[in-house]
């Protein structure tokens, strides 16, 4: 068994309850930030139970103001009260500086924005990544992000960038899927010649297995112009294909069945989760 659930509100209850099989159960750190209460009493009921990975949408690596060191203590405390299976975050940023003046505010943008993919934006995070891996005493894995908007110059692509991420901090990756396919998607709405599948299985075959610690996969919307990755429907058959090729490629990585929007049964997400389970190690169809 390699693939465990987001272990959302709606089945906390159940999972404690029934306890079904699954390989692990993977939270949202800064929902468990507070210092005690009932969300932290409840994730240390199923840390009881199962091994937990925290996965986080805060830290913003990417910043050039740097880290929040509020922020970083909070998951430093969390790690250390759950001893947590993995750690992660995303290759992006959301924390800047808006105003003029000798006084400009800091600024929180609510989304995970996409990094230039250049040698400044590279020394940015691994500065910010090795701070984080230093004060937590973890090795994070670092996930690829869907991007809806991009720099107009770079100097690397988004494989490039992530292995150099890697060589320089010793930190791992957490290849998402259906981020992948979401951004081949929306590449091939403005360039109709994009091949799809080709463009992912590229990706994939650029980065080394070694540095993979996790693969998600997760549903999306498509609404005509945008295709979004909203986390709110079963994986779709390509990016089930998409998966097949990473098995084949990184082996037999732990995976995670994301579903965070029109959250549906308990029964569906362990559907979802055995039918990754099911995916032979080394087999392309």
């Amino acid at each position: 068994m390699r693939t465990g659930i987001g272990w959302r509100h709606p089945h906390y209850r159940e999972v404690l309850q029934h306890q079904p099989p699954v390989a692990f159960l993977e939270v949202h750190s800064e929902n468990f930030f507070g210092e005690g209460g009932a969300a932290l009493q409840v994730l240390e009921q199923g840390r009881a139970l199962y091994p937990v990975s925290l996965h986080g949408v805060g830290l913003s690596l990417g910043s050039a103001i740097g880290i929040d060191s509020r922020h970083l203590e909070q998951l430093h405390r969390l790690v250390q009260r759950t001893q947590p299976l993995r750690v992660s975050d995303h290759a992006s940023f959301s924390l800047g500086l808006a105003g003029a003046g000798s006084a400009p505010k800091t600024v929180h943008a609510a989304d995970l924005l996409p990094v230039q993919f250049s040698k400044e934006a590279l020394d940015t995070m691994a500065a910010n990544l090795h701070r984080v891996q230093d004060r937590l005493g973890r090795t994070l894995a670092i996930e690829n992000i869907s991007a809806y908007i991009g720099w107009p110059d770079r100097s690397m692509d988004e494989p490039s960038f992530l292995c150099a991420l890697v060589q320089r901090t010793g930190c791992s990756l957490l290849v998402d899927l259906n981020n992948l396919y979401v951004n081949a998607l929306n590449q091939q709405l403005r360039s109709s010649d994009t091949d799809v599948l080709q463009v992912c299985r590229a990706w994939l075959d650029a980065i080394p297995a070694a540095a993979v610690a996790e693969l998600h996969l997760a549903g999306h919307s498509h609404g005509g112009d945008l295709v979004i990755d909203d986390h709110g429907s079963r994986v779709c058959e390509e990016v089930w294909g998409l998966y097949q090729h990473a098995i084949h490629r990184f082996g037999d990585v732990p995976t995670l069945i994301e579903w965070d929007s029109d959250i549906p049964s308990l029964d569906v997400l362990l559907q979802e989760m055995r039918r990754a389970d099911a995916v032979p190690v080394g087999a392309l169809p």
